[in-house]
């Protein structure tokens, strides 16, 4: 009874807060906060990643992906062009982990290989806005960005045989999303929804040109979904 009479105290709070963000006249937070030529702040959020191969042949099953969701943190900086575009550097660090599972195989310690990735992210984006409505401001972002994986195990001379998949350290991507300003008494709050798509080829393919985990994979590319609360 405890529990369900603090969750509806919250959402009553949050809705409420909400509408005084939404009402037609509000007081008007931090009205200069947009004029600075630099700003600063951080996001928390959390992603989930997955792959998507290309194959050399049709040869039957594909390779399965099972995601989980992973955490985003990191730091914003951001320099203001008009009142309409922002640029923003934007590094962090995502941790990930995927499962695979490779078709044709009788033993579950050769079908299935564990990827734990943790990339350091150095995004270049333009944030384009349009026109605040009282204490809101509705956006959209995109750019493109690089990560180095730490867990990339690209240097390692064991490949699937010795049960190591390996991946390249540096990815290359691009970045699309969305979201929304939300300005409060004393900060900026700003939720948003981002893909992010490699453009490069991750694998490292096994040392067997003929390798039963890696010869069909013509390339490997991440792709994923963040969700970010930006404190600015």
């Amino acid at each position: 009874m405890k529990k369900a009479f603090f969750g509806a105290l919250l959402c009553s709070l949050f809705a409420s807060g909400l509408y005084g963000q939404f009402k037609e006249n509000p007081i008007l937070n931090l009205q200069n906060e947009d004029k600075r030529k630099l700003n600063w702040g951080y996001y928390l959020g959390f992603n989930q990643f997955d792959f998507q191969f290309d194959y050399q042949l049709d040869r039957g099953q594909d390779i399965l992906v099972d995601k989980s969701y992973g955490f985003n943190v990191g730091l914003i900086g951001e320099m203001r062009i008009n009142d309409y575009l922002d640029l923003r550097f934007e590094p962090g660090l995502f941790y990930t982990q995927r499962t695979l599972g490779f078709p044709g195989f009788s033993s579950q310690v050769d079908a299935i290989r564990e990827t734990r990735s943790t990339y350091i992210s150095f995004p270049l984006l333009i944030k384009a806005s349009a026109k605040r409505f009282g204490n809101w401001k509705p956006f959209i972002i995109g750019g493109v960005s690089t990560a180095l994986n730490l867990g990339s195990k690209q240097d390692s001379p064991d490949d699937n045989r010795a049960g190591e998949f390996r991946m390249k350290k540096q990815v290359y991507s691009y970045e699309v999303g969305f979201g929304i300003d939300f300005y409060t008494t004393y900060f900026k709050f700003s939720p948003s929804i981002r893909g992010v798509f490699a453009l490069t080829d991750e694998l490292v393919p096994d040392n067997d040109p003929a390798s039963p985990w890696t010869s069909n994979i013509n390339a490997m590319r991440t792709r994923g979904v963040f969700i970010n609360f930006t404190f600015e």
